[in-house]
């Protein structure tokens, strides 16, 4: 074990209370002969050597007499039992948070400033800025509050991130209106009574709830109808419309896959063949690099260094002919036989024969997102498209691999073209659902209008004829509008509700990103998500200097609790490590536990 470096403070500083009048009597205050706390802070700006010393007031029979009054400021230096100030403390947060640092990355940033361990650096940041940033979050009521007198009450919306590795799912409860998060943590279970739990607070919440807003979970919408009857609940229309496309994103799904085998069965190694710029150098498409800009020295005598050969317009012409002698002439005429440019008309057709055949192998890797972007209709649509144009050029100018490709292409497309055709009459209906429920801005229709369209257009689709395999899908349309019905509507009697969740899922994603860039590595960012997600989802501040000035305000109470729910939360991954050392330790500590209870024996 290292010894720990002496730290020599540059000053010492000992704060009185910034009182001059006691609280209770209003009589003079009176300084104690003794010191609350006395330590060594290290901070950006140096090492102090910081003291409180208290007071009371000067009259006996005062309650004020048993009171050590304190100095506010002297809090605001560093938190109890941390020798870090608060501006080393916030710095670390800020560069985690906004600059995505690792913990290297911000020990060496804070070194030349404090003497700290890369551990500690750790530690301060998960253990101290977190707990700080999560209680900052918490005296959000004035926002809270102001938004509800504004608009006549809050929006809630409710989210969970899915879980990975059989861990309980991460939960949000957020407002939407402020951004403030209400409730973060992690349900083991996804049933009505576990959401009951999750949403209990709010049936003695201060301000009044317009509304919530969430996805369709199974054991969520009987749980809201349970703690908060009666109030409107928009569902989200993304789910809608993704669950409304699920049987035919499965239908474009195996087309996609049915029409790339079968184009590269017709057009394998067509496809695969791209000519390289330089016939002497097949397979080569473009190089760079230091070797593409040494010149080529011939004839260099072994065992003789060679010559460092300058620019040829710095040389004279006597020094460039000894240096560099000329090749023989039969080797002349034989690189400049190989290298013969190709006739324009030549280099022009196999110039665009190659953009096509580069488009059409780009066609093959197009991937989908329904439900509106369904990747086989459109692979099928462009290189019908491609067909289309090389028939013209076709007929202007006959080219044997533009014939190739046609014919391959008409091939492979032309036993498609039935299931096409369906596809794109079901896309057609996504499209009209699509647009009914979303309309134009200065339309504005009404929550009953909207479900009168809705309505008929469902009733329209149930009358047209549709091909067979079809008529299961308009079946699915029907079931998944009448579970969603009652949810849909909300948020066209209300600007402020939302049509989406997308503003939950955004936060899960953002937080996610953020974490895999300061990571790099998936496994730590769902173990990170596992351990301290709800304390991650917290938004930071502005600046530094604001989170400096705002999280000095924080009393060191509220982060100790904080910090106990930290680690109680932190007790279910004790063993959760792959390390042997800590594995046995921790399995000792275990063994000792249990041998400490009384001996119980049995037959």
């Amino acid at each position: 074990m290292k010894t720990p470096k002496r730290l020599y403070p540059s000053a010492r500083i000992i704060y009185h209370p910034e009182l001059s009048a006691c609280p209770v009597c209003g009589g003079s205050l009176m300084l104690m002969n003794t010191l609350l706390w006395d330590k060594t802070v290290q901070t950006l700006d140096g090492v102090r050597s910081v003291a409180s010393r208290p007071a009371c007031c000067a009259d006996l029979q005062c309650a004020g007499a048993s009171m050590r009054l304190r100095s506010v400021i002297a809090q605001q230096v560093a938190l109890p039992h941390t020798t870090y100030g608060y501006d080393v403390v916030v710095r670390i947060g800020w560069q985690r948070q906004t600059r995505c640092a690792t913990y290297a990355e911000i020990h060496t940033d804070v070194t030349p400033h404090i003497q700290i361990a890369e551990s500690q650096v750790r530690r301060l940041y998960q253990q101290v800025y977190l707990p700080l940033l999560a209680c900052h979050e918490q005296q959000h009521t004035d926002r809270l509050a102001q938004a509800a007198a504004q608009h006549g009450g809050l929006v809630i919306a409710l989210d969970g991130l899915a879980p990975e590795g059989g861990e309980p799912q991460l939960w949000c409860m957020r407002e939407l209106l402020t951004g403030v998060i209400l409730r973060s943590g992690w349900l083991s279970r996804q049933d009505q009574p576990t959401f009951e739990a999750f949403l209990q607070p709010l049936q003695t919440f201060a301000w009044p709830i317009r509304a919530l807003v969430s996805d369709k979970q199974r054991g969520l919408l009987p749980a809201i109808a349970s703690v908060l009857p009666n109030l409107p609940h928009q569902l989200c229309q993304t789910h809608y419309l993704r669950n409304l496309a699920e049987p035919l994103a499965e239908a474009d799904s195996a087309l996609t896959v049915t029409l790339r085998k079968a184009v590269r069965v017709s057009l394998g190694p067509l496809l695969r063949a791209d000519q390289p710029p330089d016939p002497a150098q097949p397979g080569l498409l473009t190089m760079t690099g230091v070797l593409e800009t040494l010149p080529v020295v011939t004839d260099v005598t072994p065992n003789t260094p060679t010559p460092v050969i300058a620019e040829p317009a710095a040389l004279p012409t006597t020094e460039t002919s000894t240096a560099l002698p000329e090749p023989p002439e039969q080797a002349t005429v034989t690189e400049t036989s190989t290298a013969l440019p190709e006739p324009p008309e030549q280099a022009t057709v196999a110039s665009v024969v190659a953009h096509l055949l580069r488009r059409t192998r780009y066609l093959l890797t197009l991937k989908g997102r329904p439900p509106l972007r369904l990747a086989g209709i459109e692979t099928y649509a462009n290189l019908q498209e491609v067909i289309t144009r090389c028939q013209r050029l076709l007929a202007h100018r006959h080219e044997p691999d533009l014939t190739r490709l046609v014919c391959g292409l008409q091939t492979a497309m032309e036993p498609l073209a039935a299931t096409v055709a369906e596809l794109q009459l079901g896309a057609g209906w996504m499209a009209r659902i699509t647009t009914i429920l979303s309309p134009a801005p200065d339309a504005r229709p009404t929550a009953v209008q909207v479900a009168q369209q809705l309505q008929t257009c469902l009733t329209q689709l149930d009358q047209e004829e549709a091909p067979p395999n079809l008529v299961a899908f308009r079946q699915h349309l029907q079931k998944v509008s009448r579970s969603y019905w009652p949810g849909l509507f909300h948020c066209y009697d209300h600007p402020d509700i939302p049509r989406t969740n997308n503003e939950m899922e955004s936060l899960f994603r953002d937080t996610q990103r953020r974490l895999l860039r300061t990571t790099g590595q998936k496994g730590r960012t769902r173990r990170i998500l596992h351990r301290s997600g709800a304390w991650e989802l917290m938004a930071r501040l502005s600046t530094e200097a604001t989170s400096l000035a705002e999280l000095r305000q924080i009393a060191p109470g509220d982060v100790a609790n904080e910090r106990q729910r930290m680690r109680q939360h932190a007790e279910r991954f004790r063993l959760h490590t792959r390390s042997p050392r800590q594995t046995t330790a921790q399995f000792d500590r275990l063994e000792q536990q249990w041998f400490a209870l009384p001996s119980i024996t049995t037959a």
